[in-house]
């Protein structure tokens, strides 16, 4: 089997995503970049991640063709497709359908820069990508738009994109941007968020773009 590490990997990625409480059933997926140009490997279409083993790990090239795999890819490949294209730096997307972050996309109101972890790891505030049916092209560019400077994106009435250079990182991303919306939606409760100056933010992300953790 063709990549089986890196499918392998997936498959416990979307195990992990469940069991945070970051989608329900089969919504959300999962891609990892792989070590060959231009190729990704995605989760299937509509199966549930606690039965998903690696040989169900689909593998395509940018243009969304099937290179192995005997299932159909999941119907957002036009998202993972476009981000992979337009970042680099990029090594995996998640897509969440979490309760708080949804609901910040439902009322399409971005998730302000209010907590140290959220700007160090996102890069700011999570900014809301312009409304398009889920699956389609349009949703791919509209969420590389809502990326730019940024690890993590709400899709309109839809969820969230955490976007990384790792499967763990990306993960991650996912969880602070969960947090995030809770606090933001609490906060606004007690009175108001008040929002991290730019000059503070632009310190953190690069501190731990550059000196954060073990080095």
């Amino acid at each position: 089997m063709l990549f089986r590490e890196e499918r392998e990997a997936v498959a416990a990625a979307g195990r992990e995503m469940c069991a945070a409480g970051l989608a329900v059933g089969t919504w959300g997926n999962i891609s990892c970049r792989l070590p060959r140009e231009n190729w990704l490997a995605i989760t299937p279409s509509g199966m549930d991640y606690r039965s998903i083993a690696p040989e169900d790990i689909v593998i395509l090239d940018l243009e969304g063709n099937v290179v192995d795999g005997r299932r159909k890819p999941s119907t957002e490949h036009p998202l993972h497709r476009a981000i992979y294209a337009a970042r680099p730096d990029v090594g995996a997307v998640v897509h969440t359908h979490s309760v708080y972050a949804t609901a910040m996309a439902a009322a399409r109101a971005d998730i302000p820069g209010i907590v140290e972890d959220l700007v160090q790891i996102v890069g700011g505030s999570v900014r809301v990508a312009r409304y398009a049916l889920p699956g389609t092209e349009e949703l791919g560019r509209n969420a590389v738009e809502a990326l730019e400077g940024r690890n993590g994106v709400l899709l309109a009435n839809h969820g969230a994109v955490g976007a990384a250079p790792t499967l763990a990182q990306a993960l991650t991303v996912c969880q602070i941007i969960e947090k995030s919306a809770h606090i933001t939606i609490a906060a606004r409760a007690l009175g108001g968020a008040v929002e991290l100056p730019q000059e503070d933010i632009d310190v953190m992300r690069q501190y731990f773009l550059n000196h954060y953790g073990q080095r």
